[in-house]
């Protein structure tokens, strides 16, 4: 008999160059470069070609491919007309989800399957992204979108979007080794959604959608919301103790801890934390990063659980001026090049992801009772 494992947590479900993830350790990596590293001394457009190509970029390559990137960010003027229509309380991730899926009608290669066409599709939902996002944040607040500017890079034309003003140097930076972080972390559930729709040979755009809606969950990309949302019931680094005790003594979720694969700190985390602390402080809200880090600490030593990646990127985001209900799209800002990194590996050796289940219901052989006597 098959053994069950549910949730199929520690099943290896494929093989894949992209990213090595060890979860005692704590260690993880893109195309076998550390995550430490790659935060230190990447950009995320460095990032994304070695998620792509599976190699570093040189001077020549990063340059050619951070122009086409930029070149892709505008998007089509219907489909801001299209956001104008949306209802104002509408929720950004189910915004995302809709603009995405309407993005393929827009694009000519939508259905060419020739790996050149894959290419040029990665290029251009993860450019849009990002671009979409902003712009739906503006539109709702009643403001006209902000063209983008080729000569930012991904991280502070980004930000520049949101607000129509430029970042400055340190907010640009701390954003971009945020999106670093985040591009990527195997197959977690959003990424294996996509890989399961590319495996059918489905398009990109309806394999991007799927990972959007799977990264929607407040078991995924949605719990960095809901820290933040935790932190305003809190309100005050003195009811922290009694906030967190109460919690667990009704067993209930405390949100940003404990991750499906890592048994030690989030590798992701450790720079997070420290990001939070310095924005926190710059942008004068020091008790934001004080309150987080005394719910950790108490965490940890009443539990043994530590945070995650969600935990402290909800206070850098907050930091940074971002409105709560946007800190999942701009997981998907980041998480679209490793989702298009993974389409792009399903589709080059393609096989149909069909897992079985084990049947537990009713006895076989029910005997058929007609309609009239049932």
């Amino acid at each position: 008999m098959a053994t069950i494992t549910e949730g199929l947590r520690d099943i290896i479900a494929g093989t894949s160059e992209i990213c090595y993830l060890d979860g005692v350790e704590g260690i993880l990596a893109y195309r076998g470069y550390d995550i430490h590293d790659l935060a230190d001394k990447a950009t995320f457009e460095e990032v994304v070609y070695l998620l792509w190509f599976g190699q570093l970029p040189n001077k020549s390559e990063l340059g050619q491919f951070t122009a086409k990137l930029a070149a892709h960010r505008p998007l089509p003027p219907k489909l801001i007309d299209a956001m104008r229509s949306f209802p104002a309380n509408a929720i950004p991730m189910s915004s995302l989800r809709t603009v995405v899926s309407a993005l393929a009608g827009y694009d000519p290669l939508a259905d060419v399957h020739t790996p050149e066409a894959n290419l040029e599709k990665a290029y251009r939902l993860t450019a849009q992204l990002a671009t979409i996002v902003a712009a739906l944040d503006r539109v709702r607040k009643g403001l006209a979108p902000v063209e983008p500017d080729p000569t930012l890079s991904h991280a502070a034309n980004f930000l520049y979007m949101l607000s129509g003003e430029k970042p400055d140097e340190m907010e640009s930076r701390v954003f971009d080794i945020a999106l670093v972080l985040h591009a990527d972390h195997e197959f977690n559930a959003s990424t294996f959604a996509c890989r399961v729709i590319a495996g059918t040979l489905a398009d990109m755009y309806s394999a991007v959608v799927g990972g959007i809606g799977a990264l929607k969950g407040p078991l995924h990309g949605g719990a960095n919301e809901a820290v933040m949302r935790m932190l305003d019931e809190v309100g005050d680094r003195r009811k922290v103790e009694t906030y967190v005790r109460g919690k667990l003594e009704r067993k209930e979720k405390v949100m940003g801890f404990g991750h499906a694969v890592y048994r030690t700190e989030d590798p992701r985390a450790t720079h997070l934390r420290v990001m939070s602390k310095e924005l926190c402080e710059k942008t004068g809200h020091p008790e934001l990063y004080e309150m987080s880090n005394a719910i950790e600490n108490l965490m940890y030593s009443e539990k043994k659980i530590n945070a995650n990646v969600d935990f402290y990127s909800a206070t850098t985001y907050h930091a940074l001026g971002i409105s709560t209900d946007l800190f999942t799209p701009i997981f998907a800002v980041s998480r679209v090049s490793g989702w298009t990194a993974h389409i792009l590996e399903q589709y080059a050796n393609n096989k149909l992801i069909r897992p079985r289940s084990e049947y537990i219901g009713p006895a076989l052989n029910q005997p058929w009772v007609p309609i009239e006597e049932r």
